[in-house]
């Protein structure tokens, strides 16, 4: 039996593990359909509510995508955050070391349970209450009218993963941002596996520190090396930035897992 990687232990392994973290994904899961529900309720445009149309004369539904991206920042970290908490616990630790896998197939299953099934399944989540809210505002759109005394009927509501897989515009430049929730997910189980205790404060007080060192540098070194050169107005292409941006935070990525298969294997020995 190979002693790295063994698809019936690995299922085995998902299956065992999924009694410890199923607790914690359903409890997060539970109260994050509830906060979805409760703000999309207080912000979804009403016929009483009087100001419900945005710039373009379509109902105003402009704060589900800073919500969208806000809590999903959250939910998957929090998920990533809390994954390997057992290995802080002297007594929870031993038995998780001892599980019969081996530390490549444990690592395995913190991606696919923190990269995979925490995004997907938040995606999931998330348009399937949007869709409700949606065929209950476009069911509702003649009350609108009758408000505003509009013999022209309104525009029904798309869904809001409708822009970016219909037009090509959102597509061409979204496909490039893919990679950002498994970065987050990466730096969050990294600290899972770091830290023993307050695993989320001290991983995000973390990144603030780093990306507020890193910012600094690369300002400074920017502004040593223009502050006596002639500004000259240089049209960048876009695709070339966007990709840039997706190669590096790819990497980033894959630093941070492989950095986490390290110290976990390190808490192995």
């Amino acid at each position: 039996m190979n002693n790295t990687f063994n698809i019936n232990r690995f299922l085995l392994l998902l299956k065992r593990q999924w009694l410890d973290f199923g607790k914690i994904y359903f409890g997060v899961l539970i109260v994050l359909v509830g906060i979805i529900i409760a703000i999309y309720s207080y912000f979804i445009p009403t016929p009483k509510s009087g100001h419900f149309f945005d710039y373009d004369g379509n109902l105003d539904m402009r704060f589900r995508y800073g919500l969208f991206m806000l809590l999903g920042f959250f939910f998957i970290s929090i998920i990533a955050s809390g994954y390997y908490n057992n290995l802080g616990q002297k007594s929870r630790a031993i038995l998780e070391l001892m599980t019969p896998a081996s530390t490549f197939e444990k690592f395995l299953a913190g991606i696919f349970y923190t990269a995979i099934v925490s995004v997907f399944s938040y995606l999931l989540v998330f348009y399937i209450v949007d869709a409700g809210f949606v065929k209950y505002l476009n069911s509702n759109l003649p009350a609108f009218s009758s408000t505003l005394n509009k013999k022209t009927s309104i525009k029904d509501v798309d869904g809001i993963f409708y822009e970016v897989i219909n037009d090509a515009n959102y597509l061409r430049y979204s496909r490039y941002f893919f990679v950002f929730p498994f970065l987050f997910t990466s730096i969050f189980l990294l600290g899972s596996v770091y830290f023993n205790r307050f695993h989320y404060i001290k991983t995000a007080m973390a990144v603030m520190i780093f990306t507020g060192i890193a910012g600094y540098i690369i300002y400074k070194i920017g502004y040593l090396l223009t502050q006596d050169m002639v500004s000259i107005s240089i049209v960048s292409k876009e695709d070339s930035v966007l990709q840039s941006t997706f190669i590096v935070t790819l990497i980033i990525t894959i630093i941070m897992w492989l950095i986490t298969f390290i110290r976990l294997k390190e808490k192995e020995v």
